[in-house]
């Protein structure tokens, strides 16, 4: 059972949510040191990102974002905080003009 689960529906369709998508990974490869791999798929895509105490994955689809992640022991106690900051930060990437709007 994941410590971390966010989902959010969107507008943006496959391409669309691509974009996004990359965006965020990108993000976190900057400002969190995960390490991702992403994955196309015809129906929905699958970024997979890891670093020691945390692994999860994000899956993309026409109309949904779904993040899971599982949080080692030192980064548990502060699984609210980072659950609030994954999502600001993908609800940023979601409102900006070339994201579209959100609406979960």
């Amino acid at each position: 059972m994941p410590d971390i689960h966010i989902e959010r529906n969107h507008t943006l369709g496959i391409a669309g949510a691509r974009e996004v998508a990359r965006q965020w990974v990108q993000q976190v490869e900057q400002d969190y040191g995960l390490e991702c791999t992403y994955t196309e798929g015809k129906t929905c895509d699958v970024a997979q990102f890891s670093r020691p105490g945390i692994d999860g994955t994000v899956e993309v689809t026409a109309d949904t974002f779904k993040l899971e992640a599982t949080l080692g022991f030192l980064f548990s106690s502060f699984s609210e905080q980072i659950e609030q900051k994954i999502s600001r930060n993908l609800d940023a990437l979601l409102d900006s003009p070339s994201g579209g709007t959100r609406f979960a």
